[in-house]
This record gives structure tokens, C-alpha cells and sequence, in this order.
């Protein structure tokens, strides 16, 4: 099998197990249980915590990604260190993160994220304007929504700060748990304008 057909196979694997366990099951199977059952009750279901079944379905989306990921690398002929270092990097950045940062709620952690998130978001928009300044036509058209996007994730960031560290206020502990429905918008607003940014280009090319 050479590379392109290997890459398009590692990538329909990536999104069918993405689509199937992180989408169709959470609809179907693990959120109607979480919401509806007791913790006895969840625990004699397929979906239980120690189950294969619940770790397949928690994976879904971070392994998924990475094999869809692998596989549009491949797909494009990308270099074989390029490939290694996406696919093992963001393996292992996924790794430190779910076993080794602390489960405890951290306060200073979302300062300093905070903070660098606000400087790297500054940081791009200083090299987007100088970059869309040698753009024409639709290349300028996908930057904007580019730039859209990234307030977007940005304004994400702030709400989703909000929504985790809400409950761990002293000042605001009395006040009603809110459902975060305003990060999903502005997640899937940021997702559609970095969608349509690459359909943009895309369609020119």
C-alpha cells in the first residue's frame, strides 16, 4: 500500500471512530446514561467508568484526531519527520496532560493560560495585518475569516474561564450553576469561520 492510500485509510479509520464513538454514541448511549441514571445505575451499563467500552468512547476524539491528522499528512506527501512529529507530539502532549497535571483545581493555572492565550491571540493578529497587506482577492476574503475565527476561540476562552472557574469562587458561590450553552456557540462560530477560511482558499486553488 503506498503512502497516499495508506494516509486516506488512516483517515477515514480517524473519522469514522470519531463520527461513531465521539458523536452517534455520546447522543445515543453515554449522555442519556450520565443524565438519567443514578451512579449504581451507570455502573451496570455498557458505558460503566472501567469499562473498554467508556475508555473507546473517552478516546474517541483526541485518537481519532491524531489518526485523521496522520492520515491527511500522509495523504500529502508530507515528510516523514513532519508526520512523526505531529502524530507522537500531540501523543504525548495528550498523555502529560490527562496524567500528570494536577486534578485539583489550580487557580494560577488559569492566569498564567489566560494570559498566554490573550498574548499569543495579540501576537497573530500583529502578523495577520501584515500579512494580509500583500493579499488579493480571495486569499484576503479567507484571511478575514480567519480572523474571525480566532476571536471567536478567543471569546471561547473567556467564557469557557467563566463556566470551570465560576464554582470554585467563594463570591459566587451562591449563585445558580449556569449551563455553558454560549461556549458551544461561540466554539462552533470559530469552527465554521476557520471552515469557510480553507473552503475559501480551496475553491481558488
Amino acid at each position: 500500500m503506498n503512502a497516499k492510500r495508506a494516509g486516506l485509510t488512516l483517515f477515514w479509520i480517524g473519522s469514522v471512530y470519531m463520527v461513531g464513538m465521539g458523536l452517534v454514541a455520546s447522543w445515543v448511549g453515554v449522555e442519556p446514561a450520565l443524565r438519567d441514571l443514578s451512579p449504581a445505575q451507570y455502573g451496570e451499563t455498557v458505558w460503566r467508568f472501567d469499562g473498554v467500552l467508556f475508555l473507546l468512547w473517552a478516546l474517541s476524539i483526541p485518537l481519532g484526531s491524531i489518526l485523521a491528522g496522520v492520515g491527511v499528512l500522509l495523504y500529502v506527501g508530507a515528510r516523514r519527520p513532519s508526520i512523526w512529529l505531529f502524530g507522537m507530539g500531540v501523543f504525548l502532549v495528550l498523555i502529560v496532560v490527562e496524567t500528570l497535571l494536577p486534578s485539583r483545581h489550580f487557580p494560577p493555572l488559569f492566569g498564567v493560560g489566560g494570559g498566554l492565550i490573550l498574548a499569543f491571540y495579540l501576537g497573530i493578529l500583529w502578523f495577520w495585518a501584515r500579512k494580509r497587506k500583500l493579499l488579493e482577492g480571495a486569499a484576503k476574503t479567507a484571511a478575514d475569516y480567519q480572523l474571525t475565527a480566532y476571536t471567536f476561540f478567543l471569546i471561547t476562552a473567556w467564557f469557557l474561564c467563566k463556566a470551570h472557574g465560576t464554582p470554585y469562587l467563594k463570591a459566587l458561590e451562591d449563585q445558580p450553576l449556569e449551563s455553558p450553552i454560549s461556549v458551544m456557540v461561540y466554539l462552533v462560530l470559530g469552527w465554521l469561520f476557520l471552515f469557510l477560511s480553507h473552503y475559501r482558499m480551496a475553491r481558488t486553488a
